[in-house]
């Protein structure tokens, strides 16, 4: 079942992503509560779960971003999509991805947008399915003051 996550749903994300690419779960800190309630409260923001069993198994990130061009139409960012590796592969992340969509028309995005740090073909040809193409535009990263 895909739905967008809920407060009580913090646990189970954190540990998601450790199929993402975080080597720990973070402490339960205040700086973390926060952060997670202004994702949960945020509009615009919209953390998507896929559950089986009642367990989170897929999940992606859509943002959407107002905008001044495009006929003041905003646009959607896609971010951490992930799915535990023992569920890869039967369509739960494409699920995912295909909620996200209806997020971003449903609120008259005029693109999706999304980035991988990914170089596997199966994970280019995955995003490619899902109706992405790498052709458009050419993306920048600028990272700052990341700990490794």
């Amino acid at each position: 079942m895909v739905r967008e996550a809920k407060q009580e749903d913090l646990q189970e994300v954190l540990e998601l992503y450790l199929c993402l690419h975080e080597k720990s779960v973070p402490e339960l800190s205040e700086h973390l509560l926060s952060t997670w309630d202004q994702i949960i409260q945020d509009k615009n923001h919209h953390l998507i779960v896929n559950e089986v069993n009642e367990k989170i198994i897929s999940s992606c990130v859509c943002v959407i971003i107002p905008n001044l061009t495009r006929n003041v139409r905003p646009y959607a960012f896609i971010e951490n999509v992930v799915t535990h590796s023992q569920y890869r592969g039967k369509g739960y992340a494409t699920e995912c991805l295909s909620f996200a969509k209806a997020v971003a028309e449903n609120n008259n995005c005029y693109k999706m947008m999304l980035l991988t740090g990914s170089k596997e073909q199966e994970t280019l040809s995955f995003y490619k399915n899902a109706g992405y193409n790498c052709t458009d535009k050419t993306a920048f990263i600028q990272w700052i003051d990341m700990e490794e």
